[in-house]
């Protein structure tokens, strides 16, 4: 489902923004994490999208989908969205999102 995303404009939601903390493990958000409204991904929920742009708490943001984090054995790939007319190389990704997402335990995908 999420491959038709790649190198597209995305609309986000942000239900877990900059700096925030996880409702169950307590970790901070250092992106604005978030979701593609409208959408239905296998795990049932909405598409789960990681906006890595300002570094300050948002509501909602507009980007161009750049990748997919896969994680192995797990259903529910993420969108990695950046402001338009920014790309970020798979170390600058995997760096953004290492206070979530385990090395080793997933693939940045891109067309």
């Amino acid at each position: 489902m999420a491959r038709h995303y790649l190198g597209q404009p995305v609309g986000l939601v942000f239900d877990r923004p900059y700096g925030s903390l996880h409702p169950v493990h307590g970790f901070r958000y250092e992106a604005n994490y978030g979701y593609v409204p409208g959408t239905l991904a296998p795990d049932g929920d909405e598409l789960d999208a990681y906006y890595l742009g300002p570094e300050y708490p948002m509501q909602t943001a507009h980007g161009v989908c750049i990748a997919i984090v896969h994680r192995h054995g797990d259903d529910d790939d993420k969108l990695v969205v950046t402001p338009t007319g920014t790309d970020l190389d798979n170390a600058h990704i995997a760096a953004a999102i290492a206070f979530q997402e385990i090395p080793g335990r997933y693939d940045i995908i891109r067309h």
